[in-house]
C-alpha cells in the first residue's frame, strides 16, 4: 500500500469536499510530503486516479476570480468510504507496514471509534509476537547470534524490529485504552 491513497482518502474525508490544492496543504500542514511519498503530483495523480476507480466523485466549481480554469473537487463515494476504511484498518493491523503507512494510519486513528482501533492494534501486536516465536522457533536453544555471521545479524534484526514494534503497539493500545484521543463517536 502507499501512503499517498490512504493519506489523500483521510483528508478529503475530513473535508468532505475539497479541490487538489487543498487536499495538498492539508498534507503538508500534516508534515507528509517530509516523511511519505505524498507529492504534489502524488496528490493529484491519487485524485485523478480514484475518482476513475469510483472511489471519488468529482464537481466542476467555478472558474477563479484571477480567471483561471474551473476547479475540480472531490468527495468520497460509499465505495471510497469503505476503501479508507479498509487501508487504515489494513495500515493499523500489519505487522510490517513501511513506516510512512504506518505513521499515516496512526495520524488518522482518530477516524475509527475506540474499540475499533484497539482491536487492530491488539492483532497487530499478536502479529508482531508471533512473527518473533516463528523465528526463534527453528534456532537451538542457547543460540548466541553474535557466533553466526551475517545471517544472525540478520535474524537479530528481526527480533530487534518484532520487539520494538511489539513494545510500540503496546505503549499505543495502553494509551488508547487510558482515553488518549477524539475517536470516532465520542
Amino acid at each position: 500500500m502507499k501512503p499517498v491513497r490512504l493519506l489523500v482518502l483521510g483528508a478529503l474525508r475530513r473535508r468532505g469536499r475539497a479541490h487538489g490544492y487543498q487536499v495538498r496543504a492539508d498534507l503538508e500542514s500534516w508534515g507528509a510530503h517530509e516523511w511519505s511519498t505524498a507529492t504534489s503530483g502524488s496528490v493529484y495523480h491519487a485524485l485523478k486516479s480514484m475518482a476513475g476507480q469510483g472511489l471519488l466523485v468529482t464537481h466542476e466549481t467555478v472558474a477563479s476570480e484571477a480567471g483561471g480554469p474551473p476547479r475540480i473537487e472531490y468527495e468520497l463515494t460509499q465505495q471510497g468510504e469503505r476503501e479508507y476504511l479498509a487501508l487504515l484498518g489494513q495500515a493499523l493491523a500489519d505487522r510490517e507496514p513501511s513506516l510512512d503507512v504506518l505513521g499515516a494510519a496512526v495520524g488518522l486513528i482518530e477516524d475509527l471509534p475506540r474499540e475499533r482501533a484497539l482491536e487492530l492494534l491488539r492483532q497487530r501486536a499478536r502479529a508482531m509476537r508471533e512473527w518473533r516465536a516463528s523465528i526463534t522457533a527453528h534456532l537451538p536453544e542457547g543460540t548466541d547470534l553474535a557466533t553466526w555471521g551475517p545471517v544472525g545479524e540478520v535474524l537479530s534484526l528481526w527480533l530487534s524490529t518484532a520487539d520494538a514494534g511489539a513494545q510500540w503497539t503496546d505503549r499505543m493500545i495502553r494509551r488508547l485504552e487510558e482515553g488518549a484521543f477524539t475517536m470516532t463517536g465520542e
